[in-house]
C-alpha cells in the first residue's frame, strides 16, 4: 500500500469516525483500560516465557498463541454471526497484520533471550513511535502535556534499560524491532477503532495471523504436550481479553494519549519476572518505574481537567 493510499484511508477512517470523536476523550476511561491491557499483557508475557523454557520455540509458540486465541473466540461467529467477519476496512486489516505478526514474532524471540523488564523497557520506546505514527497517519494535534509525559516516561524506562552498560545483542534487537513496530500499529489500531467494534477487530487479526504464523511454525515444530495446555489456556484468554481492552481505550481517546498510558505495565512485569523467574529488582527499575507510574498519572489528571473546562 502507497503512502497516498495509507494516508487516503486514513482520512476516511476519520470521517466514518467523526460521530464517535466529537464526543470529548475520556483520559480517565482511556487510563482504566489500558491499565487493564498492561496486566494482562505482562501475564502475557510470563505465560509465553514459561512456554519457551518448556522447550518450544518462539515460532511455534507464536503460532499457539494465535490458535488458542482464535479457538477461544469460535463461539462469537455463533452469537453474532457472518456479520462478524464483514469489515470494509480489510486493507486496512493486511498491513496491520504483516506489521503485527513482525512485532510478536520479534517480541517471542527476544522473550527467550532476555529478561521481561528489559524488554519492558525497551518496549517503552514504542510511545514515541506511536505518537509519530499518530501525527503523521490520523493528523492528532499532540499537546505539549503529552510530549513531556512521554519524554519522562522515556526517561524513566532508560534509567531501567540504563543503555551503554553493555554491546546491542540479539536479544535487545529484537526487542527494538518489536518496540518500532508496535508504536507503528497504534494508527491502524486507531483508525479500525472508528469503523469496527473491538470483538470485530480482534477476530479478524487473529484470524488472518493464525495461518500467517503456521508457515514459519511448521519448519520448528514439536509435540504439543499435555502440560503446555494449561499455559496455553492462559496465553489465549490473558490475550484476547488484553486487546479487547486495549481496542476498548483507542475507542475513548488519542492514539497518542493511549500510548502514554503503556507505561503502567512495568510494575507488573517486574513483580512477574522476580516472582516466576527470579530476576533481581535493583534500586534504578524502582527509581524508573516510579518516574513512569507519575507521568502517566500526571498526563490522566491534566487530561481530564481539560476536559471538564471544555465542557464548561
Amino acid at each position: 500500500m502507497s503512502l497516498q493510499n495509507y494516508r487516503r484511508g486514513a482520512v476516511e477512517a476519520v470521517a466514518a469516525g467523526a460521530a464517535q470523536r466529537a464526543r470529548a476523550t475520556d483520559p480517565v476511561k482511556a487510563f482504566i483500560w489500558v491499565t487493564l491491557a498492561m496486566v494482562l499483557f505482562a501475564v502475557l508475557a510470563a505465560a509465553s516465557r514459561l512456554l519457551i523454557e518448556k522447550g518450544y520455540d518462539p515460532l511455534q509458540v507464536v503460532f499457539l498463541r494465535n490458535l488458542a486465541a482464535f479457538v477461544l473466540m469460535l463461539p462469537l461467529i455463533l452469537w453474532r454471526g457472518l456479520a462478524l467477519i464483514r469489515s470494509n476496512a480489510i486493507n486496512l486489516y493486511g498491513v496491520r497484520v504483516i506489521i503485527s505478526l513482525v512485532s510478536m514474532t520479534s517480541w517471542f524471540y527476544a522473550l527467550s533471550l532476555i529478561p521481561l523488564g528489559e524488554i519492558t523497557a525497551i518496549g517503552f520506546l514504542s510511545p514515541l513511535f506511536g505518537t509519530l505514527s499518530a501525527i503523521l497517519f490520523l493528523g492528532e494535534k499532540v499537546r505539549l502535556r503529552r510530549w513531556t509525559a512521554l519524554i519522562v516516561g522515556f526517561i524513566g524506562a532508560m534509567i531501567i534499560l540504563r543503555p551503554g552498560a553493555g554491546s546491542l545483542g540479539l536479544g535487545q534487537a529484537c526487542a527494538l524491532v518489536s518496540a518500532i513496530s508496535g508504536g507503528l500499529i497504534a494508527a491502524l489500531l486507531k483508525q479500525l477503532a472508528n469503523r469496527d467494534d473491538p470483538a470485530k477487530i480482534v477476530f479478524i487479526t487473529t484470524a488472518m495471523m493464525m495461518p500467517l504464523s503456521l508457515i514459519p511454525a511448521l519448519v520448528v515444530w514439536r509435540p504439543v504436550g499435555l502440560d503446555a495446555l494449561p499455559l496455553l489456556s492462559v496465553v489465549a484468554v490473558v490475550g484476547v481479553a488484553g486487546h479487547v481492552a486495549l481496542m476498548q481505550a483507542f475507542r475513548v481517546a488519542d492514539a497518542s494519549l493511549i500510548m502514554t498510558f503503556e507505561f503502567s505495565r512495568l510494575p507488573v512485569v517486574v513483580g512477574l519476572g522476580f516472582w516466576l523467574f527470579g530476576e533481581l529488582i535493583d534500586d534504578w527499575t524502582w527509581i524508573g518505574a516510579a518516574i513512569i507510574v507519575a507521568s502517566a498519572a500526571y498526563i490522566t489528571h491534566r487530561e481530564a481537567k481539560v476536559r471538564r473546562e471544555g465542557r464548561t
